[in-house]
């Protein structure tokens, strides 16, 4: 178990981060960008404008210096959203320790290089250590509750995502490990643009059998990318396939399926934006994943139907027709 901790980001899902490790004994810093805000945080002993309502460990301490946030980290946690994650890191990269092991919880593909936020932090850092995941159906507010949920860490380094383990596992949070960093990063991507579309059929009341017809195609989806970029079939069945990809899209805490109900109600894209008090990574993502299915020539409807609609090429109308009157084939 590591006994030292550091966050990168303040979200909703690094201050749970933050909360499980406290709960553990383990000392947590949590960096942000913005010092007023951290220091806002510290003042209330609570995340406002993340994750209201729920009072801060007093193990977690808030740090906006670069070098003083990191200096004695046994583990670092990148919480950043996928499109800002790059310059982030970028910016931290001088002050980053050697040899310390980095754990992504991020979710989403960049839209300029197509890579996975993985893939972002190891190419920025460049220095061959150990990098890592941590994902699953995981609903923030449920987690700080104390509901039981399940995760998994996900590295090739099977020393390092058993101490991750060991850190994170509580009694109400049980933590598994998998080797798979690819297809966990795609499924945890992927699933917000289904989510997206889950949304949609809720803001146009278009029925159970609609959404579960979503959920079984949108998984197939998911699979199919994810194989054709190397990750192996059975993780789109487990915690962070199919359990991620349901619970985005049947909870209404989920900031993609609530985006795209805002859409199905008739809302514009850039005003369900504007609604929503977080990143949406589906919206972004939708558009990544468009773009690689297009260069791997797979085939991803339902993905290039929400990316038409978010882009504002069609009604979700017109989405819903081209979708039910594809060619006929075998499931």
């Amino acid at each position: 178990m590591f006994k030292k901790v550091t966050i990168i980001g303040d979200g909703a899902m690094g201050t749970v981060c933050a909360m499980l490790l406290c709960s553990n004994g383990i000392d947590v810093k949590m960096w942000g960008h913005d010092k007023a805000q951290l220091e806002k945080f510290d003042a209330a002993r609570e995340n406002t404008l993340f994750l209201p309502g729920y009072k801060l460990p007093d193990n977690l301490v808030f740090e906006a210096d670069d070098k003083a946030a990191m200096a004695d980290a046994q583990m670092i946690i990148s919480a950043v959203p996928c499109q800002f994650a790059r310059s982030v890191w970028q910016r931290l990269k001088p002050n980053v320790p050697s040899n310390v092991p980095i754990l992504s919880i991020t979710k989403g593909i960049e839209i300029a290089t197509l890579e996975r936020p993985s893939e972002i932090v190891s190419k920025t850092i460049d220095d061959g250590r150990v990098i890592g995941v941590l994902s699953g159906p995981n609903i923030a507010d449920e987690i700080v509750r104390g509901l039981p949920a399940s995760a998994c860490v996900v590295s090739a380094d099977l020393e390092f995502a058993r101490q991750a383990q060991q850190s994170f596992n509580t009694s109400s949070f049980r933590i598994y490990t998998n080797d798979d960093i690819i297809g966990v990063e795609l499924a945890g991507a992927m699933k917000n643009v289904i989510a997206i579309a889950a949304g949609i059929i809720d803001g146009k009341k278009l029925g159970d059998n609609a959404k579960a017809a979503l959920l079984a195609r949108g998984l197939r989806e998911i699979s199919r990318l994810g194989e054709a970029l190397g990750a192996k079939a059975q993780t789109f069945f487990g915690l962070t396939g199919l359990g991620d990809l349901v619970t985005t899209c049947i909870s209404p805490m989920g900031r993609n399926r609530s985006f795209g109900e805002l859409i199905g109600k008739g809302v514009t894209a850039q005003d369900a934006l504007k609604a929503t008090n977080s990143v949406v990574e589906g919206e972004a993502t939708c558009k990544a994943v468009y773009k690689l299915a297009k260069e791997l020539n797979v085939d991803m409807p339902i993905t290039a139907a929400v990316y038409r609609i978010v882009t504002d090429e069609l009604t979700v109308d017109q989405a819903l027709e081209q979708l039910m009157r594809r060619d006929l084939k075998a499931e």
